[in-house]
């Protein structure tokens, strides 16, 4: 089964959220919550397939995007909708919140 999330560059970032709806979880390998948030934007995937795509980027590895993006803290999740930022989410919230939250951009 191939991975349902994205891992994004600096190179394959902006075609990846030019269309539809594009989650991008701003991460880091060493952020404890960013770990626990995992599993949970992998569920997400999983049930918006189709609808909403997931990816991920590394702030260690790509700095210049999380900074373009104002990115603070981890983890952040943005949604982009064609292309533009629509919802900003600071931390890891539990499932419910985040289906909802999702479920607004649809």
């Amino acid at each position: 089964m191939s991975d349902p999330i994205q891992h994004l560059t600096d190179k394959t970032f902006s075609e990846a959220v030019a269309r539809g709806i594009t989650v991008v979880d701003f991460w880091a390998p060493w952020c404890a919550p960013c770990r626990d948030l995992a599993p949970i934007t992998e569920a997400l995937a999983e049930e918006f397939k189709g609808k909403v795509t997931f990816a991920k980027l590394n702030v260690d590895d790509f700095t210049p995007l999380s900074e373009q993006y104002e990115v603070l803290s981890m983890p952040t999740l943005v949604l982009f909708k064609d292309g533009k930022p629509q919802d900003r989410i600071v931390g890891a919230l539990p499932i419910d919140q985040l289906r909802a939250r999702i479920q607004q951009a649809l």
